[in-house]
C-alpha cells in the first residue's frame, strides 16, 4: 500500500460572502502531493495548477500568501477536471490519502461535484489527518499545530516556502516519516462528505478502546437525534446491551453525552453530534468509548453543569415575565 500525501490551495470569493457560490466556497487552484511506499520511501510527485472558472479573480489574501497571479493560473494551469482525472490515475489502486488536517478531501470533493467529475472514491473513505498523528504522539491529542510549526519542533530542515501545494505535500510527507505508524497508524480518520445512504451502509469504526459510528442521514435534525441506532447503548466489544447510568443529555453546544455500564467491558462513555451536509441531510456521529471513574465524574459533572445552566435559564425567563 501507498501513502498519498496531497495538498491542496484554493481561492475564495473576492468579494466575500455576498457572491460565494455556496456549493463550492473554495475553488482549488493547485494540487501538490508526494507518493510514499509502505516503507515511506518516496515513489514520486504531483503537482499541477488549475485554471479557475468559478471566482476569476484572486481573494487579496490568497494571491499574497501563495505569491501567484491569475496569468499564472491561466498560463501555467489545466481545467480542473483533467488536472484531478491525471491525479487520482496517478494515485494508482492500492494507496491511503494522507492530509494536514481535515479540509482537504472534504473541498476536492466539492470540486469534483461541481465540475461532473465522478466520484468512485471508496466508502467509507478513509484517510489519515497527520495533524491529528502529530498531536498523539508529541501533544496531547487535542491540540492542533500549523505544518509548519511541526516542521520546527522536528527540528526539519526548511529549505522550502510555504503555502504551496507541491512544497508542503513535501513537508508533510516528511512529517509522516517521524510518525510511529505502527503505533498510531490505527487511528484513521473517515471523511463524512458523503455519508452512508442507507441503514445497512452505516459506518462503525472500532479503533480499539472506542467506536466511531456514522448514521446515515434524515431530513430533520431532531429526527436524527432521537433515532434509536444512534441512541444505541450496545457495547461496541462484546455488542450487547449495556446498562444506563446516565442517559443521553444534551449541552447548550448541542452535543449529547451519555454514561453507560458493560457487565464484561466495565464503564463506557458516549457522545454524539448531528452535522448537516452540503445537500441539508442531518447526520449524527457518535463515539463510545471505555473509560474509568475519573472519565465517569467528567460526564457526572458535565451533567450537573447543564443543569445548573438550565435550571438559571429558567428562573431568567420567568424573572422577565413577571417584570412584563
Amino acid at each position: 500500500m501507498n501513502y498519498i500525501v496531497f495538498d491542496l490551495e484554493w481561492n475564495q470569493s473576492p468579494s466575500g460572502k455576498a457572491a460565494e457560490q455556496s456549493i463550492m466556497p473554495f475553488e482549488i487552484i493547485q494540487i501538490g502531493a508526494v507518493k510514499l511506499d509502505e516503507n515511506f520511501e518516496e515513489q514520486g510527485e504531483f503537482s499541477a495548477y488549475i485554471i479557475p472558472v468559478a471566482y476569476r479573480k484572486l481573494h487579496r489574501k490568497v494571491s499574497e500568501i501563495l505569491g501567484v497571479t491569475m496569468d499564472d493560473l491561466y498560463e501555467q494551469g489545466r481545467p480542473f477536471s483533467e488536472v484531478c482525472g491525471d491525479f487520482l490515475e496517478w494515485c494508482g489502486e492500492d494507496y491511503i490519502f494522507c492530509t494536514w488536517g481535515s479540509m482537504d478531501l472534504t473541498e476536492l470533493q466539492r470540486n469534483m461535484a461541481y465540475h461532473n467529475v465522478e466520484n468512485n472514491l471508496p466508502k467509507p473513505l478513509l484517510y489519515y489527518d497527520l495533524q491529528k498523528l502529530y498531536s498523539l504522539e508529541y501533544q496531547d491529542g487535542k491540540a492542533r499545530s500549523t505544518l509548519q510549526h511541526a516542521i520546527e519542533e522536528l527540528n526539519i530542515v526548511q529549505d522550502e516556502d510555504y503555502h504551496m501545494a507541491d512544497s508542503d505535500a513535501r513537508y508533510t510527507a516528511k512529517v509522516l516519516g517521524r510518525l510511529s505508524m505502527d503505533r498510531f497508524g490505527k487511528f484513521y480518520s473517515v471523511d463524512t462528505y458523503r455519508i452512508p445512504s442507507s441503514r445497512k451502509e452505516e459506518y462503525h469504526l472500532d479503533f480499539g478502546n472506542y467506536e466511531k459510528y456514522i448514521s446515515k442521514g434524515f431530513a430533520k435534525r431532531e429526527t436524527a437525534a432521537a433515532d434509536r441506532e444512534v441512541r444505541s447503548c450496545m457495547c461496541f466489544k462484546c455488542h450487547k446491551p449495556m446498562k444506563r447510568l446516565i442517559k443521553w443529555f444534551a449541552t447548550n453546544s448541542k452535543t449529547y453525552y451519555g454514561l453507560f455500564m458493560c457487565e464484561e467491558h466495565g464503564l463506557v462513555k458516549g457522545r454524539f453530534k448531528v452535522k448537516q451536509t452540503d445537500d441539508d441531510k442531518n447526520y449524527a456521529v457518535r463515539i463510545l468509548k471505555l473509560t474509568d471513574e475519573e472519565g465517569a465524574e467528567k460526564i457526572r459533572l458535565r451533567q450537573v453543569k447543564e443543569r445548573e445552566h438550565r435550571r438559571a435559564a429558567r428562573k431568567k425567563h420567568s424573572a422577565a415575565g413577571k417584570a412584563e
